[in-house]
């Protein structure tokens, strides 16, 4: 790729990233909120309370759903506090990026031409930023939740944050997310996930003071 075409592809990236998020071509992917990292992962109650926020607002707002398992079988399937059961994907994987092909073809099929992905899950330079990368490559606006997302050691995920940006996805707190797929309190759901915010606010100024804090 010429060093023209590398910076017209960014610049769009960074502009689309700017755009109001649309439910209809947007996904929540869950990356692999697994049992058996429990004990293991820096803060991962907080991760898991982001990620419970971010489902039952999917509900809301009907914004599809896409779970991953790392190697299920080893490592367990998602945490029991996740209700998964609206997924429209539950893929097990062992490659590191999310970007399997049923997510590959939920996306092409039903996100349209500009498509974009709420991100969270573990770990941050791993899993998380293999699948940030590579939907990067293939043209999807990235949105990564800071308070969503950690790995074991904590040293990891400001590294990873930081890459993150330099590649060219957008670092963005759960509840920025949810109001930016709003778009305006005329919403038809502004008052459900208005008092959703609100049933989370305890844990969400845990997971930003946790997660967030040490590493922006």
């Amino acid at each position: 790729m010429s060093a023209t075409a590398f910076m017209n592809r960014t610049a769009g990236r960074a502009v689309r990233s700017h755009l109001q998020l649309n439910p209809a071509s947007t996904a929540f992917l869950v990356c692999d909120i697994q049992e058996r990292f429990r004990g293991l992962i820096w803060n991962y109650p907080h991760v898991i309370n982001t990620a419970s926020k971010m489902l039952d607002a999917a509900k809301l707002l009907n914004v599809p759903v896409l779970v991953t398992e790392q190697h299920p079988k080893a490592l367990g399937h998602t945490v029991q506090e996740l209700d998964i059961k609206q997924a429209r994907v539950i893929a097990a994987k062992t490659k590191f990026s999310m970007f399997v092909p049923e997510v590959q073809e939920f996306m092409k099929k039903n996100l349209g031409e500009s498509p974009s992905a709420v991100l969270f899950g573990i770990e941050s330079h791993v899993c998380v930023m293999q699948t940030a990368l590579e939907l990067l490559d293939h043209d999807v606006n990235v949105i990564v939740l800071a308070d969503g997302v950690s790995s074991m050691n904590p040293g990891e995920v400001k590294i990873a944050i930081n890459r993150l940006r330099a590649a060219g996805a957008t670092v963005a707190s759960s509840e920025s997310v949810l109001f930016q797929l709003m778009g305006d309190a005329s919403h038809e759901k502004f008052k459900e996930v208005s008092k959703l915010v609100k049933e989370y606010k305890d844990k969400t100024t845990g997971a930003l003071d946790a997660l967030v804090s040490a590493n922006l």
